[in-house]
């Protein structure tokens, strides 16, 4: 694909992933995701053609001036796009496949100080929202969602939805759903779900509890009743 051509496409996923977006120019000029992601194109460049220190020079550059931190080491697909963008950073070894969507405060982190992949990969159509973590070689699949503040710490299957710290699954393969909408009002609560659970596990066992005690009861009674009978048998066989 050109120059051109990838401008262009990257100018109209920003006005898919962003319903305020009004017209190109105002893309242009105004979107530090956007510059971010070209800045980023071709300190990358830089980096893989043995010129490291103007990489690591332009992406230094690019977080002074978009608020927004890309290792020239990076690798990012078609279509990505970042929303507002203030916080992000992308460490060195994080791989980023296509259509992925990151909102604001979002850091794709490492867990490890050799030299080797200790960033996550991001397989296409994946939304992260804003202030989620994503932190070591973990590799999330594609279709996926983390919901904001989500603290990732392993691996997750395609169609995923995460939420929470540390970041739990609560929607699997089985629920396929617009990647890039998640209300995070109707999602599941895992730690009311966990609750709830043991609400329903303490009624029924006070409802055991209160059979036993009852059987109890019963037994008792009957021993009772049955004490002078046994007593008048005694006395008869004296």
């Amino acid at each position: 694909m050109g120059l051109l051509s990838r401008l262009r496409e990257d100018i109209e996923t920003a006005f898919r992933f962003d319903p305020a977006a009004r017209s190109a120019l105002e893309v242009v000029l105004t979107y530090p995701g956007l510059h971010a992601i070209w800045q980023h194109r071709l300190a990358h460049w830089m980096w893989n053609h043995d010129l490291k220190l103007a990489g690591r020079l332009l992406s230094e550059f690019n977080r002074f001036l978009t608020g927004i931190e890309i290792h020239p080491g990076a690798t990012l697909g078609r279509r990505f796009f970042i929303d507002h963008g203030m916080g992000v950073v992308i460490g060195e070894t994080t791989e980023i496949g296509d259509d992925v969507l990151i909102y604001q405060g979002v850091t794709l982190g490492g867990t490890s100080h050799k030299k080797e992949k200790r960033h996550p990969t991001i397989e296409d159509h994946v939304m992260i929202s804003a202030g989620a973590t994503v932190i070591g070689p973990v590799r999330i699949g594609r279709g996926s969602r983390i919901g904001a503040g989500a603290v990732v710490i392993s691996s997750a299957p395609p169609y995923s939805t995460i939420v929470g710290i540390p970041g739990k699954v609560i929607e699997g393969e089985s629920a396929r759903h617009d990647v890039m909408e998640l209300e995070h009002g109707r999602l599941p609560d895992p730690v009311a779900r966990a609750m709830n659970a043991m609400v329903e596990k303490l009624n029924e066992l006070s409802i055991k509890i209160a059979e036993l005690e009852e059987r109890q009861e019963c037994l008792e009674q009957a021993a009772e009743s049955a004490a002078p009978d046994t007593a008048r048998t005694v006395t008869k066989e004296r």
